[in-house]
């Protein structure tokens, strides 16, 4: 979205009686802007949260209970530190919060993903080395 494209979502924002407008393009990408009902309150700009963890839908057998980890952000998955390192995960492997699954690699910088759920990992959605969109599912964990 560009500078000018968020300019006049804040005007239209600032001359309605709205007091919230969040917008998405065809990325993904989205954009919430909000006002305070005082006036003189300044107009903020939200960005997505970091990590967006989700019910999955039921799709085949027993997958109503999991919840998938996704990429905050768009760039290159990758398993492991290094290409000699050990993956950080596996398939059966036990996450709790906090704990690094993976990295994405977006404009040169190494993006560590955590978990933010506990639970076993059942699915790998990605494969090293694979580009990633902001929001893809990369993991399915079965929470504990």
């Amino acid at each position: 979205m560009r500078f000018k494209d968020i300019q006049r979502l804040v005007k239209i924002l600032e001359t309605s009686s709205l007091s919230e407008i969040e917008v998405a393009d065809f990325l993904g990408r989205r954009i919430r802007i909000t006002k305070s009902i005082n006036n003189g309150t300044p107009v903020r700009i939200e960005t997505p949260p970091q990590q967006s963890v989700e019910k999955a839908g039921k799709t085949e057998g027993k997958t109503d209970n999991l919840v998938a980890i996704k990429s905050p952000i768009v760039g290159t998955f990758y398993r492991s530190s290094a290409p000699d390192a050990p993956p950080y995960v596996e398939v059966g492997d036990i996450v709790k919060p906090g704990q690094v699954v993976c990295i994405v690699e977006a404009m040169k910088l190494m993006n560590e993903i955590e978990s933010d759920i506990a639970g076993k990992v059942v699915k790998m959605l990605a494969k090293n080395e694979d580009p990633v969109e902001y929001n893809q599912e990369l993991f399915m964990v079965e929470p504990t």
